[in-house]
């Protein structure tokens, strides 16, 4: 089986470049995280000067965009845009259950719990303010297809929030029930041998589709990341079983 490349280049100039991250790769180091493939080491390793510079960050496990820098004032001026909530962030997440909300937004407040897990829990007293907003895309037997827009960016806040709103997103062990997205889960009429059959998707349901932000020196940059094959033959299924084009409902708003 061809191997998945860890990252293929989005958008590139001499202060930024822009990727879109395989799932199963980290950013950068984390305390928590001992894998010892990195995001930002492979990049540098291609780049002529070698130095670079980490702006924002997404799970190991969610695909997408990342975007880094490639001097200090770039990653200064790029930072204080991420903490200041100037950078319009937009998710695709795969979930379990049939929301009965076409738009809604959750403000549960955001706090890691510090255990060996590494959590991020709803605490309405300690809990950092917190928010996103959903919007769904479309659905198939027990799956649904969200958008996810976070105006701020807590460690695992998609996918606590998604979870606590009754929807945790597929795959994901810390929020949900871990289990795979499987064909036969939706398909009416499925024949095949539940023993034989392998997962549409089996890592967690969520990708860092697009990213709206302003670079030094350029107007404002709009980026935007495909899905990796996985996510998109899941979708496609689920737009079969639906009967409409669940994608078509996931274009960027102006």
């Amino acid at each position: 089986m061809k191997k998945i490349p860890a990252f293929t280049i989005i958008y590139e100039d001499e202060a930024i470049i822009a990727v879109n991250k395989a799932a199963g790769i980290s950013v950068g180091g984390e305390r928590w995280d001992d894998s010892k493939e990195r995001l930002d080491k492979l990049i540098a390793g291609t780049l002529a000067g070698g130095r670079l510079f980490i702006v924002h960050r997404i799970d190991r496990d969610t695909s997408g965009l990342v975007v880094f820098a490639k001097d200090e004032k770039t990653h200064r001026l790029l930072s204080l845009a991420f903490e200041g909530r100037q950078v319009e962030k937009r998710y695709i997440a795969v979930v379990h259950g049939r929301p009965p909300w076409g738009e809604t937004a959750c403000d549960l407040p955001l706090v890691p719990n510090g255990n060996k897990r590494h959590l991020t829990i709803i605490d309405k007293y300690q809990g950092k303010k917190s928010l996103t907003r959903f919007r769904l895309l479309g659905g198939a037997g027990n799956y649904s297809m969200l958008e996810a827009r976070p105006e701020t960016g807590r460690t695992h806040q998609i996918r606590a929030h998604a979870a606590a709103l009754g929807f945790p997103i597929v795959c994901d062990a810390l929020y949900g029930n871990g289990k795979p997205a499987l064909l036969s889960s939706f398909k009416r009429g499925w024949r095949g041998d539940p023993l034989e059959e392998k997962p549409l998707l089996a890592r967690l349901g969520l990708h860092a589709a697009a990213l709206a932000l302003a670079v030094p020196g350029a107007e404002r940059l709009r980026l935007s990341a495909p899905l990796p094959r996985d996510m998109a033959a899941l979708i496609k299924q689920m737009e079969k079983q639906a009967g409409f084009s669940i994608s078509e409902s996931s274009s960027p708003r102006s």
